[in-house]
């Protein structure tokens, strides 16, 4: 969701070396990429973490004598890291309480509400002169990364002209996000048999349960992908997928950065900000009284996601197939 947003500074600074600070869950995604000359990583679980490894990584900042710092997460961390590393320009949200630690601070009053996340990115920037026109959300892999997946994909029974339906199952927000196991196999047997397609599972490290009652589901005729790929694997991986079902989730944004035709599964989280910036994407939702309640753990019966039914998806992805191939 930050795409858009970086895509705008390379575009307003086109001679500009630009550095981009981010944990290590994602800093994989900015590598290789044109808009980003160089990635740091911010370890807050290990080098970094605590006092002492702020202190640290604001020493490591001030070596490479940045003129401006762009910080678009609403984090008091962040704006404190900036201010630290006595960067001269430090330009972001006013939120938090962090105000005080920016130069350039985009007043409360002025944030849009109720557009896409990426939106807010985009008018913060534009208060302060950065326009670039609407640039538009990109990830990269390598020619490499992509042989390498198509290799590990050949050892599992799928070749380069089969259809490749990926199925996401994870969130790593919380279980309220979460669509149900058997639901996700439902729809992926009904589609794979519906496209003739072969089946994937995504997902981290934390998903691989979630992703095994899934295979279980569907006799092992699958390849379960969860737990085992890097972030630039993963990358490659959804790339390759001609269609994706998924939740809201990290795996949804991938998917819609590769433009890959999605169907996604939301309920305890605002679709209004977070949807998939893809022109190929279809959410499914139910309405109900507590949704969006933003809650990382549904606190009665996880209404919003047992509303959603394996047909109202199959029938999404139909037609959204249809269209795009139409």
């Amino acid at each position: 969701m930050t795409l858009p947003a970086i895509g705008t500074v390379r575009a307003a600074f086109p001679e500009a070396r630009i550095t981009v600070l981010a944990n290590q869950m994602v800093a994989g995604l900015f590598f290789t990429h044109p808009w980003v000359d160089e990635v740091l990583i911010y370890d807050r679980k290990g080098a970094h973490k605590g006092v002492g490894g702020r202190l640290r990584l604001a020493k490591e900042l001030r070596q490479h004598d940045f003129d401006l710092a762009v910080l678009l997460p609403d984090s008091f961390d962040g704006a404190l890291i900036a201010w630290l590393a006595r960067v001269p320009r430090r330009l972001g949200n006013r939120s938090d309480g962090r105000g005080i630690l920016l130069t350039h601070a985009f007043p409360l009053a002025l944030q849009p509400k109720g557009v896409h996340q990426s939106e807010n990115y985009l008018a913060m920037l534009a208060h302060f002169g950065i326009i670039a026109g609407k640039q538009r959300q990109l990830l990269f892999t390598t020619d490499a990364e992509d042989l390498a997946m198509a290799g590990r994909l050949a050892e599992g029974g799928i070749a380069a002209g089969d259809f490749l339906l990926g199925v996401n199952p994870g969130a790593t927000y919380g279980s309220a996000k979460r669509w149900y196991p058997e639901r996700f196999a439902a729809v992926a047997r009904e589609l794979a048999s519906a496209w003739g397609a072969k089946i994937v599972i995504t997902g981290g490290p934390g998903e691989t349960v979630i992703a095994a009652d899934i295979e279980r589901e569907l006799a092992g005729s699958c390849i379960n992908m969860a737990g085992k790929t890097s972030v630039r694997e993963l990358m490659a991986l959804v790339k390759r997928c001609n269609f994706f079902v998924t939740n809201d989730s990290g795996p949804m944004h991938l998917a819609a950065a590769f433009e890959v035709p999605l169907v996604a599964i939301f309920g305890s989280t605002d679709h209004t900000t977070t949807y998939p910036l893809a022109p190929n994407a279809v959410i499914i939702r139910q309405t109900v009284d507590c949704s969006p309640c933003m809650k990382r753990e549904c606190p009665t019966d996880h209404r919003c996601m047992t509303a959603v039914t394996p047909e109202a998806v199959v029938e999404a992805a139909k037609k959204l197939l249809s269209r795009v191939t139409g």
